[in-house]
């Protein structure tokens, strides 16, 4: 029951299951939230509750709908009693062409990465800062150095590595909030957005000339929230060394 309570966005799949895989593995309830992954969610949770018994729920909910986000918090907070990191992993990534980007992608891009992260936040806050906890953000290296022809998703995360600063200041001194910044970790499921010889590139423009893992992202979110009791308003680049010379 003193088990601190972790949520997750997009915990379902991909570098957001190996986020909670990571956080129950050293002990944490963890409330897995997801749009439409349900069945990856419920394999996710039913390994976790097997593992310990009421470590973890799955909870559902379309992020771009501002109005169900304080519902979600809610639920979670129902469901352990308590609410003592969020981490929001979330997020959509497509190219917009300028000259054809309509509203459709724009209300995408920044709901998914931009406007709920700070709704949930608003939501979670007044949960977070009886127990000190925090708030860590997934942000991107291209937050501060642009992708060419994603302009949007790029201006996205830039509000997400500027609203991870001033929550810091607004929430502080109860909750802590931080961001990771993935560089080359694992590349979209689609092959169009980064071909081979692109993907080749970007990976040999790395310092340590190799992709990383969800679990280097993981582990990062781990040391954030259990480890970092005096680190607030950083962002960690997790990326090879990459960033170190664009």
């Amino acid at each position: 029951m003193n088990s601190p309570v972790i949520l997750i966005t997009g915990a379902a799949r991909r570098v957001g299951a190996e986020i909670a895989r990571t956080l129950h593995a050293a002990g944490a309830r963890v409330a897995i939230h997801y749009r439409s992954s349900a069945q990856d969610a419920e394999v996710l949770a039913d390994a976790f509750n097997a593992a310990r018994v009421d470590s973890a729920a799955t909870f559902a909910a379309d992020l771009l709908d501002v109005a169900a986000l304080p519902a979600l918090v809610a639920a979670v907070v129902a469901k352990f009693g308590r609410l003592d990191a969020l981490v929001n992993n979330a997020s959509s990534f497509f190219p917009t062409k300028v000259g054809a980007i309509d509203t459709a992608a724009w209300d995408d891009l920044l709901g998914s990465n931009l406007r709920a992260p700070l709704f949930l936040a608003q939501a979670a806050a007044p949960h977070l800062a009886p127990a000190g906890g925090c708030i860590v953000n997934i942000t991107d290296v291209h937050a501060e150095r642009p992708l060419k022809g994603f302009p949007v998703y790029c201006a996205a995360k830039g509000g997400l590595l500027t609203l991870t600063r001033s929550l810091a200041i607004e929430l502080a001194p109860a909750v802590r909030v931080n961001a990771v910044a993935p560089g080359p970790i694992e590349w979209p499921e689609d092959d169009i957005s980064f071909p081979p010889a692109e993907r080749a590139a970007i990976v040999a423009h790395t310092l340590l000339k190799r992709v990383g893992s969800p679990a280097d992202i993981a582990r990062t979110v781990k040391f954030l929230v259990f480890d970092a009791p005096y680190i607030t308003g950083q962002v960690i680049n997790v990326d090879g060394g990459r960033t170190a010379h664009l």
